[in-house]
């Protein structure tokens, strides 16, 4: 792609992002030399470890036991 001027990225930017965001740079210049180059961010994704807690996190034995009816009543706000 030709480089672009200033004044032209300022005018037609959601144009110019758009074609950053199908993977071609924009190169913007300014008095004929370039000076900066719009490109799109890939997002960094980190590959999923499972496992990585593994002894580490304990339940106790009664986890999913009912909750006392105190303690209901508190969240039914009764």
């Amino acid at each position: 792609m030709q480089p672009v001027t200033i004044y032209e990225a300022k005018t037609h930017l959601s144009k110019y992002v758009e074609q950053a965001e199908l993977g071609h740079d924009v190169i913007i210049a300014r008095g004929g030399k370039q000076v900066v180059r719009l490109t799109a961010i890939t997002p960094h994704k980190r590959p999923v470890q499972f496992g990585v807690l593994k002894g580490k996190v304990q339940l106790a034995d009664d986890f999913d036991d009912d909750l006392p009816a105190e303690v209901m009543e508190g969240f039914e706000g009764r």
